[in-house]
Formats: C-alpha cells, sequence, structure tokens
C-alpha cells in the first residue's frame, strides 16, 4: 500500500465551509497520488475551536468543549471523504468530552464507511497540568483490508509496553504535534523504536508552524515520515521516507506488507519473537554493591 503522512499546518478558519475545502484538498491530493491510507496529526482538529472566535480559542478550558462540539460534523465530512476518495484516513486528534475530562481522541475512517477511535493513553505534563485532558479508552488493533493498524498518540509512542501491546499491528500510526525540535526527535526515536522492535513499519505524521491564538498548539515543529526495521527488505537506516523539517504538504511511502511478514519469519534478528527473553522482564535488575 501507500501511505502519505501529513506535516499540517494550523489555520485561522472563519467558516465551516472553510476548513471542509481545507480538508477536502488535503485528501484529493493524497488520493491523487495513489495514496491508499492518509495520517494527519495529534491536535490538528485544534484550528476548529477558532470557528467559536479568538476569545475562546485563546481560552485553554473553552477551546477543549468548542473542539469537541464540532467533532461529529468533522468525522461526518472523513468519513464521506474516505468513500469518495476509497482512502483509509487517520483524521487529526483532538479533545472529546467525556462524562468526566476530555480526552485526545483519534478517529479511523475505512473507505466501506466503518469508524474507528483511539484515544491517548498516557498525558505530558503540558496536558494533565495546565490542560485537564486525561487518558481514555484502551489500545486497540484495527482490522483493516490494509492489514493491521494500531495508534500511539505523540507521547504514547515514547513508551515500549504500549508499542508492544500492538505487536500484532503490521502498521502504527503515530500522529503528534510537538514544541521544540527536541520533542519531535523524542517521538521520532520512539517511532523508529517501536518499528525495530515490533519489526513493523510505523508512520509519524506532524502539527507544524506557529499557531499564536491558542497556547496548546503556538508553535509546532516536525515532519512526516515512515519507519521500518533496519532489517531484511527495508533500508538500512530504517527510514522509508521523511519529509523536510517544518514544510507543510504530504509524505509518501510505499509500505510492503509481504515483506513485513518476510522480516518477522527471517529477518536477520527476531527481536519480536524473543521479546519474552528480555532480562528484568518481572521486575527491575537486583543492585549489586560494589564499593
Amino acid at each position: 500500500m501507500k501511505v502519505a503522512t501529513a506535516a499540517y499546518p494550523l489555520d485561522v478558519l472563519t467558516s465551516w465551509a472553510q476548513y471542509e475545502d481545507k480538508i477536502n484538498a488535503w485528501i484529493t491530493e493524497a488520493a491523487g497520488q495513489g495514496a491508499d491510507l492518509a495520517v494527519f496529526p495529534e491536535y490538528g482538529a485544534m484550528e476548529l475551536a477558532t470557528l467559536a472566535g479568538l476569545d475562546v480559542v485563546g481560552d485553554l478550558e473553552a477551546s477543549l468543549f468548542a473542539v469537541s462540539e464540532r467533532l461529529p460534523d468533522v468525522d461526518a465530512l472523513h468519513q464521506q471523504l474516505a468513500q469518495n476518495h476509497r482512502v483509509h484516513i487517520l483524521a487529526a486528534s483532538g479533545p472529546a468530552a467525556t462524562e468526566t475530562r476530555p480526552v485526545n481522541r483519534a478517529r479511523l475512517f475505512a473507505p466501506n464507511g466503518q469508524v474507528g477511535a483511539q484515544d491517548k493513553q498516557i498525558m505530558t505534563r503540558f496536558e494533565r497540568d495546565a490542560w485537564g485532558v486525561v487518558g481514555g479508552g484502551p489500545l486497540q488493533v484495527f482490522e483493516t483490508a490494509l492489514g493491521k493498524i494500531g495508534v500511539l498518540i505523540c507521547y504514547d509512542v515514547e513508551f515500549p509496553l504500549l508499542g508492544r501491546a500492538l505487536a500484532e499491528c503490521d502498521v502504527i500510526l503515530v500522529p503528534s504535534c510537538t514544541e521544540a525540535l527536541s520533542g519531535y526527535w523524542r517521538v521520532r526515536i520512539g517511532a523508529m523504536a517501536r518499528a525495530l522492535e515490533n519489526q513493523c513499519v510505523t508512520v509519524m505524521a506532524s502539527l507544524v508552524g506557529a499557531a499564536p491564538w491558542s497556547e496548546a498548539v503556538d508553535i509546532s515543529t516536525g515532519a512526516g515520515g515512515v519507519f521500518g526495521p533496519p532489517d531484511t527488505g527495508f533500508p538500512e537506516s530504517g527510514v522509508l521516507a521523511e519529509g523536510i523539517l517544518n514544510a507543510p504538504g504530504w509524505t509518501y511511502a510505499e509500505v510492503d506488507l509481504a515483506a513485513i511478514a518476510h522480516v518477522r519469519a527471517d529477518g536477520i534478528v527476531l527481536g519480536r519473537s524473543h521479546w519474552p527473553e528480555q532480562i528484568g522482564r518481572d521486575g527491575p535488575a537486583p543492585i549489586v554493591h560494589m564499593r
């Protein structure tokens, strides 16, 4: 399959029609390049808060619910585009209200009309301390016409046990939003590590550019990237494709599911199969005193 992963900039929207036109243009471009799967980044939905006015989007609490109220319409749009273009779409994540506090939710749309949702598991310091966003429902494996797909939203990909929970996935999607270059590299290194451990492909999408109207996403640094294990059938670097840092647009890569199956069965190393053999898997290693 061909994947398209976004370096996506936020806009101040003056109308819902402007948002429809923007998303339609992005999906039309990806589909026109033959993409079977299009991946948008974390918190790309925050631009929807601008439809409620800059006073709302500038308020951290109010912006959460302004976006959440728009998600049903956003989902209907993406569902229609997925069907029209015969492409799978991971929509940009955004805050979704629950009975307690909002969660950070991404939604996966299939061309057959099916929709899956994945919530972020572990909150960053800003999300938990300043914004009050909480972890949501458990990790899931989505069985699709493109193979088994999982989603680790940004910070989640930095935790190997979350990645291991998705060990059956052929592809793990990593929508991200990182302010600093160091944050981008933390997520990218995490995505590459999960591809190595699970002998799978990871697809990283990034929010890029300035949005001074929102404290939550005021500056974002990143690029699209597609990574695999540096092993049989994959590039020696593990990098299938990488975009230009902070340059908006799609990054494309061909992903061969047969290559994933082959490296898992007969790679130079078999890390996915050998995972249970790790020393200290039942707890921390003992301290040996040598003073």
